[in-house]
């Protein structure tokens, strides 16, 4: 059985005034996980956090870090560390002197310190710079400066407020693959803050997103991009088409969905909750599994007004109006050979059945 190292039970934030930041979280992560935050601007993911590092109250609800409930003990008295978007490093102070600092704080000798702080300043590859200052580093350089600090009191969960916002492009990209790379190779359980669903999806073993101050979906990251649970989740990971109609009836793990005079045909998620017939719903289906043409051998099929093209690379996204305001993206890779559609091309769009999947809200108690 996997060893919990964080748990949160029913844990609600309310600021003053009555603003609700955190609706009933519930989650528990494993030792060594790579846990994502995601979601947008003011969903709560960083009250969580802050929260977990015990610089923000909980109004209800419990924390246990490693097995100990610590929902109303100080940040000094947690088994974690925390690492902020700006770095936060001491100016004045060498690499050598900010990876050490904790330490010192701790009252151990220079002697104790030492062997310890070189050895995490080797680990992420700054022993040449150590005598450096901050303002002599790189991007790069400094985030991992930040990293070794916080990572040198052995915590045993790592908090991560959006690591990567202050760096470009590139640097992002190399970043992402280096922090995965130290939290395999440390097995250290990281918990990370992030807008970014790229940054979520290509790190975290599992990703808890967010958004209104409720968790709309947890899982993998593969199974979060194939099997979106809500309209949230869909619209914001990945490049999904919405529908929405009423549920007419369903068989088994098919639904069947009217929105006008068509009959789509959709899979219904295990564990879903029931849904009423007669209810409005929504649906909805990745690009890459939209074909453009007649498909006898798929269930759905709409026919759009053909709008543009975006290019990326090897692949392409077609854009159909299939109704006022409504549009399908269909993805593909094509080559220069292929069909070039031109404005206002009518076009029909299909899919299998397989393909869509039915969306609900998350079952959350609000007031």
């Amino acid at each position: 059985m996997a060893k919990i190292d964080i748990s949160l039970e029913h844990v609600y934030k309310t600021f003053p005034g009555g603003t609700r930041a955190v609706i009933d979280f519930n989650a528990e992560i494993e030792h060594g996980e790579f846990m994502a935050m995601l979601g947008p601007s003011g969903c709560g993911k960083t009250t969580i956090l802050r929260m977990i590092g015990g610089l923000e109250e909980v109004t209800e609800g419990r924390i246990h870090i490693g097995g100990k409930d610590v929902t109303d003990l100080p940040p000094s008295h947690r088994d974690t560390s925390m690492m902020f978007q700006s770095f936060a490093l001491f100016p004045h102070r060498t690499v050598y002197e900010n990876v050490e600092f904790s330490l010192k704080m701790q009252g151990q000798t220079k002697e104790q310190r030492a062997p310890r702080v070189w050895e995490m300043i080797k680990s992420v590859d700054l022993t040449e710079l150590a005598l450096r200052h901050p303002n002599e580093l790189s991007g790069g350089q400094q985030q991992r400066v930040a990293l070794a600090r916080a990572l040198i009191s052995e915590p045993t969960v790592l908090l991560l407020d959006e690591p990567l916002g202050s760096l470009d492009y590139s640097l992002r990209a190399a970043m992402m693959v280096e922090l995965k790379k130290f939290q395999r190779e440390l097995g250290i359980t990281f918990i990370m803050v992030t807008h970014s669903q790229q940054e979520a999806l290509s790190m975290a073993d599992k990703v808890i997103v967010m958004s209104d101050a409720v968790i709309q979906q947890i899982g993998t990251s593969r199974d979060i991009y194939e099997n979106p649970k809500t309209k949230f989740v869909a619209d914001f990971i990945g490049n999904n088409n919405l529908f929405k109609g009423v549920l007419k009836s369903h068989s088994g793990s098919i639904a069947f969905v009217e929105n006008g005079d068509s009959l789509f045909y959709t899979r219904l998620p295990e564990g879903q909750r029931k849904i009423s017939i007669g209810e409005e719903v929504f649906f909805s289906v990745r690009a890459d599994l939209v074909h453009t043409g007649i498909h006898e051998d798929m269930a759905n099929r709409v026919e759009g007004t053909y709008v543009t093209t975006e290019f990326m690379g090897s692949l392409e996204t077609d854009i159909f109006e299939v109704g006022k305001g409504h549009f399908v993206h269909v993805e593909q890779h094509r080559s220069g050979r292929d069909k070039a559609y031109k404005m206002g091309d009518r076009e029909f769009i299909s899919w299998p059945a397989e393909a869509a999947i039915l969306l609900q809200e998350p079952d959350v108690e609000r007031d």
